[in-house]
């Protein structure tokens, strides 16, 4: 028989709002918690970055006691996670809320970290773009180029992707994606077959022109009634 306990995890798992991203499951220790205030924390975070403070709510959604809840708001607060404010509503009214900036800070301090300590031959890569573009990546540039390394993108196509958008005048991560996903789709794994391609191309363009100048150059005159 299902537990109450049991049957309230069930319902949140159902309700599918209980999101919580990979990377701060990998690196959730970092933070030094425990994992009922992990766990809790990933809850304030799904409720967005400001949400009035209600501890029966918290609870109740948890199926934990009001008391577990201010211990766990409290725990969260002075490890500098969370704020508790209190500011007017749209209405005028004062309430309560709970403000989530300091955990992204945290979150953003972290993934820089563990940029920084990247090996020497990947933080090239970062400082390549940063150099192009002409400031610091931010947090989420940071994981997109880390998830090309961690989908073993050979270093040397990343930089001719980097190039070619610098040709194209283009200073985007986006575009720089979108480059690798084009020429991944293309089975491109190396500067040598992006060369490849370039020259297929071009000469596919050439034969277009030298038709179409066929065309140009043809005496209508000349052509049989």
């Amino acid at each position: 028989m299902i537990s109450l306990k049991n049957s309230k995890l069930i319902e949140i798992f159902k309700n599918g709002n209980m999101v919580i991203p990979l990377y701060l499951l990998k690196n959730y220790q970092k933070f030094n918690l425990e994992m009922k205030e992990f766990i809790f924390l990933m809850y304030l975070y799904n409720l967005g970055d400001k949400f009035i403070f209600n501890v029966n709510k918290f609870s109740e959604d948890l199926g934990i006691t009001s008391n577990d809840a201010l211990s766990y708001i409290g725990t969260l607060t002075e490890k500098g996670f969370i704020k508790v404010d209190v500011v007017k509503n749209d209405k005028g009214l004062i309430e309560e809320v709970i403000l989530l900036d300091d955990f992204y800070n945290k979150l953003s301090l972290m993934t820089i970290d563990d940029v920084v300590s990247e090996p020497k031959e990947d933080s090239d890569i970062f400082d390549i773009i940063e150099k192009e573009f002409g400031r610091t990546l931010s947090p989420i540039e940071y994981e997109i180029i880390k998830a090309w390394l961690e989908n073993n993108i050979d270093k040397t196509l990343i930089k001719e992707a980097i190039k070619e958008a610098t040709m194209n005048g283009v200073s985007n991560l986006r575009y720089i994606d979108k480059i690798l996903y084009e020429w991944g789709k293309l089975g491109l794994k190396s500067v040598e077959d992006v060369e490849k391609n370039r020259k297929k191309r071009l000469t596919a363009k050439e034969q277009v022109q030298d038709v179409d100048m066929d065309i140009v150059d043809w005496n209508w005159f000349d052509e049989d009634e």
